[in-house]
């Protein structure tokens, strides 16, 4: 078979349209064209706009119209990667446009461009009929509530799209709960990401609606809701949901205003649940007494759980000693994060002791010993869960496990 020449086809479009050619494209192509699998598992294609050591001439709307013809019917795409680059409604138009022509693509990822409403309608209207995208990444674009409707419409008639990512895109109350509706009927998403909406109300709306989504979905594995403003009666509605769930297997609570009484409803929970592998609390005022609450149902009746982040959770030595113990006890539980609270020298000497002994291993944690004048002390490491969500270094120091121990537990391509 004569392989496919990306680059060269790029150069012929932008000579054929009468667009300049943007160097950075220009190399990607060229590094794809290098790609050995290319023609047996297909390739995707990072053109993204951050994180490189030279700075790089970022997408415009004109370059994506080139590109779009370039891949058009190139079947060995099955990732496109635009983040953080400088695509507008325009940009959102063409790239509708590819998605209702192209049929290989399966992983799309547009996180924090300049599209709006409006470009949101267009490329949630080509979805309705695209029949293979997988995994979709609209994060960080200002859609709105109005453009997270349009997204919940796909969800009541798209059954290919199995991961979505709408977070930081500003949905309002209405959206969420239009497509926590959705989803009750939905049975293909099976990952889905709404973190920080604009909600002004404290009634905690959006969580009643989601939670009763819960009880009736049996296909949701990943469910995100950080920075929703959730209290102790939000959680609660939760873990009612939960006991009727037993598809769920990664929830995401980070970011909000739960204290130890709403602790003690996820503690009753991890009891009885036996689906739930991955739990996020991080940066939750949950203390010590929520500490306990969670080392208990882990250390004598919880045997699912592998991944526990309580990061800057207001948890002094008391409650770090306790979920050390629970570690000891509890042979499943492998990951747990406790960075950013307060330690002192017992909550220093009890983690060290677990690294040390093998139980916890050095890249299932986010803290490694040392030690000062014969004192124990804990120091921070780059390891946690969703770690690299918004940037994934080019030059990694860690492995992809330690980094981000959500994608180690469950295994997910990019496309």
């Amino acid at each position: 078979s004569v392989r496919p020449d990306l680059h060269l086809h790029y150069v012929q479009a932008c000579q054929k349209l009468g667009q300049p050619e943007n160097p950075f494209i220009a190399h990607v192509l060229q590094e794809g064209d290098k790609n050995d699998e290319m023609c047996t598992n297909g390739i995707t294609l990072k053109i993204t706009g951050n994180n490189h050591p030279v700075p790089v001439q970022r997408v415009t709307d004109d370059d994506l119209g080139v590109l779009a013809s370039v891949l058009c019917h190139a079947a060995f795409v099955k990732g496109l990667d635009l983040a953080y680059n400088v695509l507008t409604d325009a940009g959102a138009q063409t790239m509708a446009t590819f998605l209702q022509e192209n049929s290989s693509l399966r992983y799309l990822n547009l996180m924090f461009n300049d599209i709006g409403t409006s470009g949101a309608e267009l490329i949630a209207g080509a979805l309705h009929r695209n029949r293979s995208l997988v995994h979709m990444r609209m994060t960080g674009n200002k859609i709105g509530n109005e453009g997270g409707m349009f997204f919940a419409s796909v969800l009541q008639s798209n059954s290919t799209l199995e991961k979505l990512d709408l977070g930081d895109c500003d949905l309002g109350l209405q959206c969420l709960i239009a497509i926590a509706t959705a989803l009750t009927q939905n049975k293909s998403l099976r990952a889905i990401n709404l973190n920080r909406p604009l909600l002004y109300s404290q009634e905690e709306e959006t969580t009643v609606h989601i939670a009763q989504m819960l009880k009736d979905n049996p296909s949701l594995v990943e469910l995100h809701l950080s920075k929703h403003e959730m209290k102790n009666f939000g959680v609660e509605r939760l873990c009612e949901a939960l006991y009727e769930n037993s598809s769920l297997r990664y929830l995401d609570l980070s970011c909000n205003k739960i204290t130890s009484d709403g602790v003690k409803f996820l503690g009753e929970l991890l009891k009885r649940n036996q689906s739930l592998v991955i739990l996020d609390l991080n940066a939750n005022r949950i203390e010590d007494a929520g500490a306990t609450y969670l080392s208990e149902a882990l250390s004598l009746h919880n045997r699912t759980l592998q991944a526990l982040s309580v990061v800057s959770c207001s948890i002094t030595g008391k409650g770090l000693i306790a979920l050390s113990n629970a570690f000891k006890s509890n042979m499943i539980l492998s990951y747990i994060y406790i960075w950013g609270n307060t330690f002192d020298e017992d909550a220093c000497v009890s983690f060290s002791e677990l690294i040390q002994m093998g139980r916890l291993k050095p890249n299932c944690t986010d803290v490694a010993p040392y030690e000062v004048d014969g004192q124990a002390q804990l120091a921070e490491l780059s390891h946690g869960l969703q770690r690299e969500y918004y940037w994934a270094p080019l030059h990694r120091v860690v492995e992809d496990s330690a980094a981000n121990a959500s994608l180690a537990l469950v295994a997910v391509s990019e496309y």
